[in-house]
């Protein structure tokens, strides 16, 4: 069946002959003889169209129509009318009715109608469905950390999301640079808008013009069509250019040139383009440094750096390390298809003793593999790598940091078996292994509310 669809008319011809040809394309109907059995059907049951005549007994259209809107939102509904007036249309629409059509009704005509209402249902939902995957990754509430210093991440990117700055974000690779590039775009008003991102340390040198800038047809060997670059594609909308430091210097001076004067020249045009995106950049260089040794221009240096989101290494908020791998252990559990319930504490402590050059993208590849590969229901340390096994070996842990990362994984895992059993506390207790005083007390300890 290509769909459900509910034709109300109190003329028994209409109702029935549109049913009939409806049905014919493959479409499963149900009729309704006044507005008051119309409202019966949409109460008992799923339609994607409702087909209703304006002028019923009972109850008209625009009543059934706002019913409808109260009890199935995602009914989508056509008027039809015989009283062909401006005012009766723009009512019905003004009404959140999807279309309307006039009789005598064409019925070529309305099965043109439903075919396109429903293309664009289709288009509508899986547009939300995108939509919602993008802010469950990127919505910075969901950038997972509980230290200080993420905090005052978290901070830094509510308080720029909706300014037009350009923004410069540092750190070493891993750290999540990306990801907060994204949670700014989509927290800002151009969140609806394309979020474009480009590395310009993985593009040769010779072609950086022309993803940045775009190229003509016949500008190079191999241009075989008009291209847009990046800016013009992202119109609207945010550029982040990732290892912005790794820039040719040739290509410094024109990026400078675009970000004054809001406009690019393609590659082998004469003409320019106008564009309007916001610029992040990132870098895991020290770019300071890279001005004082002349490989990047100091003038735009200050462009870029308007404001500075620093991201700190795994290293330095360690506290954090049990709250990401509870998050990863998660999220491997379901894309593998595993049920690994925990961590073991000396495996916990190997991975907080342990020095995270990769940082967050290491940790999680550390996790990965342990899911993958473990034979317990939890993580041992014989899951984990040799390297992070003879951790104690090599580093002397500091107590003081060990205890906060403890304290902060077992207050997230509280909360966690919390929402779980929807706030239970005996059974929270349960499948902790304490009594329920203990949890009593850890609770007000962490100041964990319902």
């Amino acid at each position: 069946m290509k769909g459900s669809i509910l034709i109300a008319d109190d003329e028994k011809e209409i109702r029935e002959t549109l049913s009939m040809v409806l049905e014919d394309e493959g479409y499963k109907c149900h009729t309704a003889s006044d507005g008051e059995e119309a409202i019966q059907a949409i109460q008992e049951g799923r339609f994607d169209i409702l087909i209703t005549d304006l002028k019923m007994p009972g109850a008209d259209g625009i009543e059934v129509l706002q019913k409808t809107k109260q009890l199935s939102s995602q009914t989508l509904t056509i008027i039809i009318t015989a009283h062909a007036t401006v005012e009766t249309a723009v009512e019905a629409l003004r009404q959140g009715a999807s279309d309307y059509i006039l009789k005598p009704v064409d019925f070529e005509e309305v099965i043109i109608r439903i075919q396109n209402l429903l293309e664009h249902k289709e288009l509508i939902q899986e547009n939300r469905y995108l939509r919602e995957q993008i802010d469950r990754k990127f919505n910075f509430n969901h950038i997972i950390g509980e230290s200080e210093a993420m905090k005052q991440v978290y901070d830094m990117i509510s308080r720029v999301s909706n300014a037009s700055t350009h923004i410069l974000i540092t750190g070493a690779s891993g750290t999540g640079k990306e990801l907060v590039a994204r949670a700014i775009h989509s927290n800002s008003d151009r969140s609806k808008k394309p979020f474009l991102a480009l590395n310009c340390g993985s593009i040769p040198d010779d072609l950086v013009e022309a993803e940045l800038f775009g190229y003509k047809k016949g500008a190079f060997t191999g241009a075989e069509k008009d291209h847009e670059g990046i800016f013009e594609a992202a119109n609207g909308g945010t550029v982040f250019l990732d290892e912005i430091g790794e820039l040719p210097p040739n290509v410094q001076v024109n990026l400078l040139r675009v970000l004054q004067e809001k406009e690019v020249k393609p590659v082998g045009s004469n003409q320019t383009v106008n564009f309007d995106a916001r610029i992040i950049t990132a870098t895991n260089r020290d770019l300071k440094e890279e001005v004082e040794k002349g490989n990047f221009r100091e003038d735009l240096y200050f462009r870029l750096n308007v404001v500075e989101i620093s991201m700190p290494s795994l290293s330095e908020r360690k506290e954090d390390i049990p709250v990401l791998t509870h998050h990863f252990l998660n999220k491997y559990n379901r894309e593998l298809n595993r049920a690994v319930k925990g961590i073991t504490s000396d495996a916990m402590t190997a991975l907080i003793s342990y020095d995270w050059r990769g940082n967050v993208r290491e940790l999680e590849n550390v996790i990965e593999r342990a899911v993958l590969l473990g034979t317990e229901d939890h993580i041992t340390i014989g899951d984990l790598p040799a390297s992070i096994r003879n951790t104690e070996e090599k580093i002397e842990l500091d107590s003081q940091s060990l205890d906060s990362a403890v304290q902060a994984f077992e207050k997230h895992h509280i909360k966690s078996v919390l929402k779980r059993t929807d706030g239970n506390k005996s059974e929270t207790a349960r499948l902790l292994g304490i009594d329920p005083s203990t949890l009593y007390r850890k609770m007000e300890r962490y100041r964990i509310e319902l």
